[in-house]
């Protein structure tokens, strides 16, 4: 436990204190508008299909444009660009809630929801990069890098939880509109803060500016494997919540749906930064192959699970091999593409784990509605099935490996 606290100051040390508030409360307002759209153009339209819409189109904003957020970002640096992303944002968030509150027409709402999706400035994957670039420059030792990961995914899976809880809050008390106005104003400051903060301006080596490597190096096939695993995780994930809103529903207790997600989250973040204390000699690969089989394994009870109790002991443990297969897949893709393009990656691989969850709640919802909540958990297994079938077959390699670079060294990924 020693080590591990020790190794978790030293990435703090790479930022300062200030930078993981900033980029925590920042990226919060994501997790927040999401499940807010949806409760907010309920209750102000009546229409579930209305809300529906209007999340939906905001989820394919963000998996369209998110990768152009990260490519910007590689080009022109990060300040530039969470700077604008992050008041445009703000913008789009508050005419989405005026246009909910005014009573616009449904296609108008979607128009609005895409366009607050489109212009999220992903301070989430953006720090990720960030923090694993400074990481490089100061030449820190390969379990530093992970336990950045690791620090960096546990962030992501708090807000992931906290930021609905906020919403139901709202909801319950006063309004849904208050917590999306909330949302616009900490995506307008702690993005700002996030933006101008002293590393947006550091990079990680000077590869962009070598005249022997050029400015936009091809990235590898092999990372198309790790963003489809991060698909099927998350259509994993988009699959249990269908199937735990429906088993909620069916035992009279809707409103235990939240908690239950909850409980996943906090039990996955837990084991998220626990990883820092696996051993260093353990392989990505390896990791990777464990954490996707586990996620199999632990998915299989929630098939006959039928009471409340059950419920929330399954999920709980399901959620062990969450955040561990997450922080596994990131380090992964650090490793596989060129290090000038790996806010685009980091952005990327964001998109494809938000648009799996988004498509299979899209899916298993009406699945889950016609043939019960094991409906929507057996896609949830199968979806875990195939991600382990992905991680036993692929065979990511180093960028630095591959291409014979001495500008990163990097440590192999396990891969035989």
């Amino acid at each position: 436990m020693g080590t591990m606290g020790r190794t978790y100051r030293e990435v703090i040390g790479l930022t300062g204190p200030l930078l993981p508030v900033v980029s925590f409360l920042g990226r919060l307002p994501t997790a927040t508008i999401q499940f807010g759209s949806v409760l907010l153009v309920a209750r102000t339209s009546g229409s579930l299909t209305a809300a529906g819409l209007t999340g939906g189109a905001l989820a394919l904003g963000q998996v369209a444009c998110g990768p152009l957020v990260g490519r910007l970002a590689d080009r022109h640096g990060q300040r530039t660009v969470v700077l604008v992303f992050s008041l445009v944002n703000a913008l789009a968030i508050t005419a989405l809630v005026a246009g909910a509150v005014g009573g616009l027409p449904t296609p108008l709402l979607a128009v609005l929801g895409a366009t607050a999706g489109a212009t999220v400035p992903l301070i989430g994957p953006l720090a990720r990069a960030r923090l694993i670039a400074l990481a490089r420059r100061a030449d820190a030792p390969d379990t530093t890098v992970a336990t950045a990961l690791s620090f960096e995914s546990t962030l992501d899976e708090i807000s992931f939880v906290l930021g609905p809880a906020l919403v139901g809050l709202a909801a319950v008390l006063a309004h849904p509109a208050y917590a999306l106005g909330a949302a616009a104003v900490a995506v307008a400051v702690c993005g700002s803060g996030f933006a101008l903060h002293p590393t947006a301006t550091r990079r990680a080596t000077t590869a962009a500016t070598s005249p022997t490597v050029a400015a936009r190096p091809r990235i590898p096939r092999s990372v198309h494997a790790l963003r489809a695993a991060l698909a099927l995780q998350g259509a994993m994930f988009g699959a249990c919540q269908a199937g735990i809103t429906a088993l909620t529903e069916r035992l009279g207790q809707p409103d235990q749906a939240g908690l239950v997600y909850a409980a996943m989250g906090v039990m996955s973040a837990v084991a998220g930064l626990s990883m820092a204390a696996v051993p260093a000699r353990i392989p990505l690969a390896t990791r990777w192959r464990t954490a996707t089989a586990a996620a199999f394994a632990l998915s299989l009870p929630l098939l006959w699970t039928d009471g409340l109790v059950a419920l929330y002991a399954v999920v709980t443990v399901l959620g062990v091999a969450y955040a561990p297969h997450l922080i596994t897949v990131f380090g992964l893709t650090e490793r596989t593409v060129p290090p000038t393009r790996l806010a685009e990656a980091m952005a990327f691989a964001t998109s494809a784990l938000v648009g799996g969850q988004a498509l299979a709640i899209a899916g298993t919802g009406p699945l889950a509605e016609s043939y019960g909540p094991a409906a929507a958990f057996g896609a949830a297994s199968v979806a875990a099935a195939l991600a382990c079938a992905i991680a036993l077959t692929a065979r990511p390699t180093s960028y630095a490996r591959d291409t014979g670079s001495t500008l990163h060294a990097r440590v192999p990924t396990g891969s035989p």
